[in-house]
């Protein structure tokens, strides 16, 4: 990636009065100033061959950036082994409908740990997404925000490490989450980026996924989204170690407000 973008998780809210399919989101998304766009594929594959054309179409023509979320519904170490292959399935089928839009990172939660020890869910997630065909796609493997899913940050670092197709997702949000409310200083974030470049590379943070948002947690992890003003994530001096760290990629936006907070999250690192 040559600089870092910014765009929002599914379709954008406008002023509550207007519907958009992905091919008009990306227009006004771009109008408005963002780049980028995750499209949901939680409960289905949403891109199809009747609507591929428009979405490419649109795509090239404001030089957009298209990833995509896959299923909620996985569970890559599931006591029923049915439901793991069915897992690996549907993250397949997430794939084959972002590569009819040319975009390349899948962003996807493994798992939980369920009653197995996590070195035996680390073995069982691994074995699963080694199934994962090399289709041109990053499978993004998304830190979580709570401590019953598998996702760590070291332990999703570890995978990226031992499995070419897997890259990384850091949501920052749900770190914060997961450590009940653990990211409160500048070197916080610095640490968590210093840790990615140590083990996977410099080249690991010039073409990074990232999530960030507002959200609310108990000592339990994540409870929601929420507005970034709403929230005690401290944003700034998270943009703040990105840049530092000259990271490139790009910044989804989540939660209620989407493109608002994208653009608050685009402004600020814009004036720093």
């Amino acid at each position: 990636m040559k600089k870092l973008l910014f765009g929002i998780s599914g379709l954008p809210i406008h002023n509550g009065t207007k519907k958009y399919n992905y091919t008009s989101a990306i227009h006004y998304l771009k109008s408005v100033g963002l780049d980028a766009m995750e499209l949901l594929f939680v409960r289905n594959v949403n891109v199809t061959d009747h609507n591929k054309a428009a979405i490419l179409e649109a795509k090239n023509k404001e030089d957009f950036y298209l990833s995509a979320h896959a299923s909620h519904y996985l569970n890559l170490n599931a006591d029923d082994v049915e439901i793991q292959n069915q897992s690996v399935k549907r993250i397949i089928d997430a794939a084959g409908g972002l590569r009819k839009v040319n975009g390349r990172s899948l962003v996807l939660h493994p798992g939980y740990y369920m009653k197995d020890s996590k070195k035996e869910t680390y073995d069982t997630i691994k074995d699963n997404l080694r199934k994962l065909p090399d289709c041109g796609v990053n499978y993004r493997l998304e830190t979580t925000g709570k401590g019953t899913q598998f996702g760590a940050l070291e332990e999703l670092v570890a995978l990226c490490k031992e499995i070419p197709a897997c890259k990384l997702c850091i949501d920052f949000s749900h770190i914060h989450a997961r450590t009940n409310g653990g990211l409160r200083r500048y070197d916080d974030f610095a640490d968590i980026l210093e840790y990615v470049c140590n083990n996977l590379g410099r080249s690991a943070i010039e073409d990074l996924h990232i999530h960030m948002g507002g959200i609310r947690y108990t000592s339990k992890g994540e409870i929601s989204h929420a507005p970034l003003m709403e929230s005690d994530f401290n944003y700034i001096e998270c943009l703040r170690a990105i840049r530092d760290f000259n990271v490139k990629g790009c910044i989804i936006a989540e939660g209620p407000l989407l493109e608002k907070d994208a653009l608050l999250l685009k402004q600020t690192y814009e004036r720093m």
